[in-house]
Protein backbone atom coordinates (compact mmCIF):
# COMPACT_ATOMS: atom_id res chain seq x y z
CA UNK A 1 0.00 0.00 0.00
CA UNK A 2 2.55 2.10 1.23
CA UNK A 3 4.89 1.50 -2.15
CA UNK A 4 1.82 2.47 -4.30
CA UNK A 5 0.89 5.69 -2.27
CA UNK A 6 4.72 6.82 -2.98
CA UNK A 7 4.58 6.09 -6.41
CA UNK A 8 1.18 7.85 -6.96
CA UNK A 9 3.06 10.93 -5.50
CA UNK A 10 6.52 10.79 -7.20
CA UNK A 11 4.64 10.77 -10.34
CA UNK A 12 2.90 13.77 -9.15
CA UNK A 13 6.11 15.54 -8.15
CA UNK A 14 7.51 14.79 -11.54
CA UNK A 15 4.60 16.77 -12.83
CA UNK A 16 5.34 19.55 -10.95
CA UNK A 17 8.78 19.60 -11.95
CA UNK A 18 8.24 19.81 -15.49
CA UNK A 19 5.32 22.10 -15.12
CA UNK A 20 8.23 24.26 -12.67
CA UNK A 21 10.99 23.98 -16.06
CA UNK A 22 8.14 25.13 -18.03
CA UNK A 23 7.67 28.37 -16.17
CA UNK A 24 11.18 29.11 -15.55
CA UNK A 25 11.46 28.88 -19.64
CA UNK A 26 8.60 30.92 -20.59
CA UNK A 27 8.55 33.14 -17.48
CA UNK A 28 7.02 36.48 -18.04
CA UNK A 29 9.33 38.48 -15.49
CA UNK A 30 12.57 37.80 -14.11
CA UNK A 31 10.89 37.37 -10.38
CA UNK A 32 8.88 34.41 -11.57
CA UNK A 33 11.48 32.77 -13.14
CA UNK A 34 13.27 32.70 -9.51
CA UNK A 35 10.38 31.44 -7.72
CA UNK A 36 9.83 29.01 -10.51
CA UNK A 37 13.21 27.79 -9.49
CA UNK A 38 12.93 28.13 -5.89
CA UNK A 39 9.93 26.01 -6.64
CA UNK A 40 11.72 23.50 -8.32
CA UNK A 41 14.38 22.95 -5.60
CA UNK A 42 11.77 22.16 -3.16
CA UNK A 43 9.82 19.74 -5.99
CA UNK A 44 13.08 18.35 -5.85
CA UNK A 45 13.51 18.03 -2.55
CA UNK A 46 9.99 16.39 -1.99
CA UNK A 47 11.33 13.95 -4.98
CA UNK A 48 14.48 12.84 -3.08
CA UNK A 49 12.82 12.06 0.05
CA UNK A 50 10.45 10.07 -1.76
CA UNK A 51 12.93 8.34 -3.27
CA UNK A 52 14.72 7.55 -0.61
CA UNK A 53 10.87 6.15 1.14
CA UNK A 54 10.57 4.04 -1.57
CA UNK A 55 14.11 2.59 -1.78
CA UNK A 56 14.31 2.49 2.85
CA UNK A 57 17.84 4.21 3.06
CA UNK A 58 18.48 7.29 5.04
CA UNK A 59 21.23 8.34 3.02
CA UNK A 60 18.58 10.31 0.41
CA UNK A 61 17.48 12.40 3.28
CA UNK A 62 21.16 13.45 4.07
CA UNK A 63 21.11 14.72 -0.35
CA UNK A 64 18.03 16.51 0.26
CA UNK A 65 19.42 18.56 3.27
CA UNK A 66 22.05 19.42 1.14
CA UNK A 67 19.97 20.49 -2.16
CA UNK A 68 17.70 22.73 0.41
CA UNK A 69 21.06 24.38 1.95
CA UNK A 70 21.89 25.01 -1.69
CA UNK A 71 18.77 25.96 -2.88
CA UNK A 72 18.20 28.70 -0.27
CA UNK A 73 21.79 30.36 -0.52
CA UNK A 74 21.02 30.37 -4.47
CA UNK A 75 17.70 32.04 -4.33
CA UNK A 76 18.80 34.82 -1.55
CA UNK A 77 21.76 35.33 -3.76
CA UNK A 78 19.76 35.46 -7.37
CA UNK A 79 17.07 37.97 -5.27
CA UNK A 80 20.33 40.19 -3.89
CA UNK A 81 21.48 40.65 -7.15
CA UNK A 82 17.93 41.00 -8.94
CA UNK A 83 17.88 44.29 -5.96
CA UNK A 84 21.01 45.46 -6.00
CA UNK A 85 22.94 44.44 -8.58
CA UNK A 86 25.45 43.19 -6.64
CA UNK A 87 25.66 40.55 -4.38
CA UNK A 88 29.05 41.39 -2.37
CA UNK A 89 29.08 44.83 -0.90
Amino acid sequence: MLQGAVLLTSTLVVVALILNIWRMLRGPDITDRILALDTLYINSIALIILLGLYNGSALYFEGALLIAMLGFVSTAALCKYLLRGDIIE
